[in-house]
């Protein structure tokens, strides 16, 4: 039961919540019984899960959550990570005057979020909820309607603090994994994930669980991430589980119950609502700008692929991060395109020049320079070429692009485009004829040709310069050091090549 009062001491408008007279001895009994039937129903049907286990953990969260000390205590270490998010309101908890069945916390005056239509706060709560499982690893594992506010000034308001869940690191990094090699269409890295967040035996056979889950899954991912609905995903996916003998892990049921909520509640007026497409775009930018040594380890992996630079996969992340809901991207008022295209310039700038995008500035820097190095090749196999054709004893030309150094030019062109213009659309940054393989073994002529009109194209990059005086200080400083940095690889690679020809 809850009752409001005010505070003696300061008239604060409080909400006073009062445990039921024996509810512990129902709910003990309860929690018995089920766990009876979940035993019979494991032996009966079979199951791999553990739903003794399942059924246990949360149990364990239901007897902690009958304790209001440990409620406050958990609401009040809630409010200190989550409550300086935007448009998130976490209630303030009296701890002094809080006992083990009688709580007193902040009064908040709202209306449930499932009976407004507010799809934004949906959003704030999907963000909300990435940064609980993925940043901090604390999260609300009881997001039901009723624990979701929509306060007078409009704001996400979380209550009852009484179950929460905590999610490992390396659970954490296993699930951004999973979703990288989902939408990338890795289905063995995400055979190996699931291995690593308990859903699969070490001892499952990966080439068979590959191939069932590119079966399952493929059809889904090809309508793209924007598109993939949690319905596509699981809709043949109970005959393969049955097959490889998948496990729910006790973490998991209240895991996804925690999206599954809010995704269950937009879709009641926005049925073409997509978690997914709300979340990876957290995801992508979570793993361009993480430290850990896992997730930079997956980044390295999925952008080469047999030695070989990815550029639709960078390009991909980088769309996908500037999706991204933030702290000070999450607002109301939509900008326009052209503020859109400049913000979005200054987004990939703030975090490739900082310390937590130094490894992917250090990948652009290299393949920039890969590219560089190749131009100089195809260019002075230009000038040779035609110095030669002028002159009746000329010596033979340089060699023309291999099919490395043209894919590295192709690169380069693409690259050009993506600091430019920035990622806004799929065509836009696509150099004609590309194929990220190399496969094309020409003599590079057309690319150079691309890159040196791109180039040409001086006015494209004024946007780029415009915004480096709105850069921290910091960041303007690495822009200033980002010439000699790219000269030193240019220079390196052209000495290992010209001894690589001489030699080899």
């Amino acid at each position: 039961q809850v009752y409001q009062a005010r505070l003696r001491s300061n008239g604060k408008l409080v909400a006073v919540k009062v445990q039921r007279p024996g509810v512990q001895a129902v709910i003990s009994l309860d929690i018995y019984i089920l766990r009876f039937l979940a035993g019979v129903a494991r032996k009966v049907g079979k199951f791999n899960t553990d739903l003794q286990a399942v059924l246990d953990e949360w149990a364990s969260s239901l007897f902690r959550e009958m304790d209001y000390r440990e409620e406050a205590r958990n609401g009040l270490k809630f409010r200190e990570l989550y409550g300086k998010l935007r448009d998130v309101m976490v209630p303030e908890m009296y701890l002094e005057q809080t006992r083990r069945r009688v709580l007193i916390m902040e009064w908040v005056e709202g209306v449930r979020l499932s009976e407004v239509r507010d799809l934004y706060l949906v959003e704030v709560g999907v963000y909300c909820s990435l940064s609980q499982l993925l940043e901090y690893g604390f999260y609300h594992a009881d997001p039901h309607p009723g624990n979701l506010l929509r306060t007078i000034d409009g704001k996400l308001a979380y209550l009852d603090f009484g179950m929460m869940g905590e999610f490992r690191q390396e659970l954490r990094d296993g699930f951004i994994e999973a979703c990288l090699h989902l939408v990338n269409r890795d289905f063995d890295g995400l055979a190996k994930d699931f291995v690593t967040l308990g859903l699969l035996p070490a001892t499952a056979q990966k080439d068979e669980v590959t191939k069932a889950l590119t079966g399952v899954f493929e059809s889904a991912v090809n309508k793209g991430v924007q598109n993939i609905s949690f319905g596509d995903l699981s809709g043949n996916l109970g005959q393969t589980m049955y097959k490889f003998k998948f496990q729910i892990p006790s973490y998991f049921s209240l895991v996804i119950r925690s999206l599954a909520v809010l995704e269950g509640i937009a879709i009641s007026f926005n049925p073409n609502y997509k978690v997914l497409s709300s979340s990876y775009p957290w995801i992508a930018r979570k793993v361009l700008t993480d430290n850990s040594p896992n997730l930079r380890s997956t980044l390295y992996t999925l952008l080469y692929k047999d030695g070989t630079f990815q550029i639709d996969r960078l390009e991909s992340l980088l769309t996908e991060s500037l999706r991204a809901r933030t702290e000070q991207t999450l607002v109301r008022t939509q900008q326009d395109e052209s503020d859109s295209s400049r913000f979005a310039i200054k987004q990939v700038l703030s975090f490739t020049l900082t310390e937590q995008g130094a490894f992917v500035k250090d990948l652009l820097l290299q393949e920039i320079a890969k590219g560089l190095d190749a131009l100089g090749v195809a260019t002075l196999s230009s000038v040779t070429s035609a110095a030669a054709s002028r002159l009746p004893f000329a010596p033979s030309p340089s060699p023309s692009l291999n099919n490395e150094e043209a894919t590295n030019l192709r690169n380069l062109y693409r690259l050009l485009l993506l600091v430019a213009k920035t990622p806004q659309k799929e065509n836009s940054s696509r150099a004609p004829g590309h194929e990220s393989t190399g496969e094309k073994g020409d003599d590079g002529a057309d690319d150079m040709s691309l890159v040196l009109n791109e180039m040409r194209s001086f006015p494209e990059f004024l946007p780029v310069l415009s915004v480096i005086p709105e850069l921290s200080p910091e960041s303007q400083q690495q822009f200033l050091l980002l010439p000699a940095d790219l000269t030193n690889l240019v220079l390196s690679r052209a000495v290992a090549r010209t001894i690589r020809r001489m030699f080899i």
